[in-house]
């Protein structure tokens, strides 16, 4: 696979990925109906390294999808890894670490799954949707976004109409999408016409069992 993206300006091309601080980081924006985010920009320094491991060493598939009575290929690529998975990258696994230490979320909160999408150019989208992790239950859960590569717009807005909300992510970036965010709000990452390089993201889930 032949990849071409601006790498960050504040990137160590010699030096390996490394996980920044959590605590005293992290800033929290309070949505409406009991949602909220939290940004840590930059979590992840020497991000580009780890976007180019997950670039070329994960297996990743075009998933296809019924819509409007026809089959479509999923306008992004995709890999997903369960809870006794081995991720592809440690970084991915001490991320995940990380979070749960600095959440402490309840059992059915705790992070244990991760999916990973490739955004190969402004082509590549992702249309509004809550999580089906939090979609289909009545309680809150949390979603993080993790994000190398280059730098997309994750749009964010209120089911009941409103304000559209648009963060750059990209090159370390974190999202978490917590509350109610995944019943009451939609997110998406929108189609552009603009030119711009590849970015991988990282979700990381709990699972519910009910």
């Amino acid at each position: 696979m032949t990849l071409t993206f601006q790498t960050s300006l504040f990137d160590d091309v010699d030096a390996a990925p490394e996980l920044g601080a959590l605590m005293g980081e992290v800033e929290r924006t309070e949505l409406s109906d009991g949602a909220w985010i939290d940004r840590r920009p930059g979590w992840i320094t020497n991000s580009d390294q780890l976007f180019e491991r997950l670039a070329t060493r994960v297996r990743w598939q075009a998933d296809k999808r019924e819509m409007y009575e026809k089959v479509v290929v999923v306008p992004r690529l995709v890999s997903w890894f369960g809870p006794e998975s081995r991720y592809p990258d440690p970084v991915l696994m001490s991320a995940q670490h990380q979070l749960n230490d600095y959440y402490r979320a309840p059992a059915e909160q705790v992070f244990r799954t991760a999916g990973l999408c490739f955004y190969r150019t402004g082509d590549d989208s992702v249309a509004w949707h809550g999580d089906r992790v939090g979609r289909g239950i009545n309680r809150d859960t949390m979603v993080a976004i993790l994000s190398v590569g280059a730098p997309r717009t994750l749009s964010l807005r209120p089911r009941s109409g409103g304000e559209t909300l648009k963060i750059p992510v990209g090159h370390g970036d974190l999202i978490v999408m917590g509350g109610s965010c995944q019943r009451t709000w939609e997110h998406a990452i929108l189609k552009t016409k603009r030119a711009l390089g590849p970015r991988i993201s990282v979700q990381f889930r709990p699972v519910w069992t009910n």
